[in-house]
């Protein structure tokens, strides 16, 4: 395994940079971070599916981890294009790919796995795939409000329960009116191509999760395309369950899931349209 940080453009923020585990196996795995997010949130799995076997690369997103004028400039399509090439990249590496995708993340996951039909698997974990009514009304009237209202504080402690990783997390912290209108045009696009997404897919989601709810994941189930599909939810962390308490079990899933597709498995088996929900 060989740990690379990547040169990242002048201004990124330490920590921030894309993650490249690279590994001689047959398996490479794209996780895509979240909205005003890092790949910091991403480390721990990188990590751990790295020690597994697995090829990881985790790039920073345009306008992430930088600044916030760099946020603010940054648009839907940029984000979009950065993981459709990032999944490029990471298949001249690897002949078995999977994607997961954290929040934001999850979204851009479902839009790369629904254009691509040589995706091994799809992992979803707390997949931002809808948002509530008064930030959908926000996000369409942001020319109204955006300028004058500036940069929104958008943090929210329950996010991320464990204050030591709540510390340790390099997202902005706020929003403005623009980049949350990014956000629905990405959420828009994913949830019109969850049906064609066929990949087997698995969703992880804390039951305590403040920025979405155990409804869009039960959305996400109902129209996902992929015969096999999976939904876990968890309890005793927040949003960003990949640094949060109870995270190794989040793990576990995730690597359950992807040795099933990878061809190591002795057995496939079936989940087909299983819904498992335990504390």
């Amino acid at each position: 395994m060989v740990d690379q940080r990547h040169a990242e453009p002048a201004g990124v923020i330490k920590g921030a940079e894309t993650i490249d585990l690279r590994a001689e196996g047959a398996h490479g795995v794209l996780l895509l971070h979240g909205f005003g997010d890092t790949p910091q949130t991403l480390t721990l799995i990188a990590r751990r599916l790295a020690r597994s076997g697995y090829g990881v690369y985790a790039p920073l997103l345009p306008g992430h981890g930088r600044t916030m004028d760099a946020f603010r400039r940054s648009r839907a399509e940029e984000w979009i294009e950065s993981a459709r090439q990032s999944l490029i990249r990471i298949r001249e590496r690897y002949p078995v790919v999977s994607v997961l995708g954290l929040s934001m993340g999850g979204a851009l996951a479902v839009i790369v796995a629904a254009e691509s039909s040589a995706i091994a698997s799809v992992v979803l974990i707390a997949p931002y795939l809808g948002m509530p009514t008064g930030l959908r009304i926000a996000a369409r009237t942001h020319w109204i409000w955006g300028r004058l209202a500036g940069e929104i504080n958008g943090r929210n402690p329950r996010s991320i329960h464990d204050p030591i990783e709540r510390e340790k997390n390099l997202a902005y912290g706020a929003v403005t009116g623009r980049a949350l209108y990014e956000l629905s045009r990405v959420v828009r696009q994913a949830r019109n191509s969850l049906p064609a997404v066929t990949a087997p897919t698995l969703v992880i989601l804390s039951k305590e999760d403040p920025r979405v709810a155990p409804e869009i994941a039960e959305f996400a189930m109902k129209k996902l395309g992929a015969r096999d599909k999976r939904l876990v939810l968890t309890e005793g962390a927040g949003h960003i369950i990949t640094v949060d308490y109870g995270r190794e079990r989040v793990f576990g899933e995730v690597e359950k899931w992807l040795r099933m597709y990878d061809g190591r498995a002795t057995a496939a088996g079936s989940a087909s349209a299983a819904v498992e929900r335990r504390s």
